[in-house]
């Protein structure tokens, strides 16, 4: 059924000019410096931190890829360019939308918040060239975002160790040292300006892309 004008207004315009309506994306409606830019401003842990800054998805999706790859670097693997751009990737709809929903609330925003991401997440996998998951890639994917969680909530959002696991239920340990850190320099743990966010999740993404091609 043909949307009519009052409800089609789900428009985004992006700094290059071009425009997502997020009721319906297709994988040309944005380039890759615009998703860079929107997952700087959007935030983790509802923007809440411990830091003078809160913590950006790109910042987050950065170190998710690096948690994944030195996974496969304990077992003598290799993540794949292709598989390494799908963890970086894992949150884009988030930077497309401009919103990052804490896990909790997922299940009280309805099936029409869950279609309509679900419809973001299609146009970045198609516009990208990304695999499905399969249930084993997606284990040990949601295990990287996991242990990248648990050490946001300590490092970042300021939780104990101990909360984390009996009050947010992350049941992982959180890491010690800043899988970023020994890339970047920088203070452990701290988050990004929005613009260096922007800029070192664009450079990352350019060139998983190239490998990838």
């Amino acid at each position: 059924m043909a949307r009519t004008p009052k409800e089609h207004r789900a428009w985004v315009r992006m700094p290059s000019g071009r425009r997502l309506d997020l009721l319906d994306p297709t994988p040309f409606d944005w380039d890759d410096s615009d998703l860079a830019l929107g997952l700087a401003r959007t935030y983790r842990w509802g923007g809440h931190s411990a830091w003078p800054l809160p913590l950006s998805v790109a910042q987050h999706s950065l170190t998710v890829m690096h948690v994944r790859a030195s996974a496969c670097a304990a077992m003598d693997l290799q993540l794949s360019p292709v598989s390494a751009l799908r963890e970086l990737l894992h949150d884009a709809e988030e930077g497309l939308l401009g919103f990052d929903c804490v896990s909790p609330l997922k299940p009280f925003m309805g099936e029409a918040f869950k279609t309509l991401t679900l419809k973001l997440e299609a146009a970045v996998f198609l516009r990208y060239g990304l695999p499905r998951w399969t249930a084993k890639e997606h284990a040990a994917h949601k295990l990287a975002d996991r242990l990248a969680a648990a050490s946001e909530a300590v490092h970042v959002a300021g939780w104990s160790a101990q909360e984390v696991q009996q009050t947010l239920k992350i049941n992982v340990p959180p890491l010690s040292d800043d899988p970023l850190h020994a890339i970047y320099g920088g203070t452990p743990w701290e988050p990004w300006p929005p613009a260096l966010a922007a800029e070192r999740f664009l450079a990352e993404l350019t060139r998983l892309k190239q490998l990838s091609a």
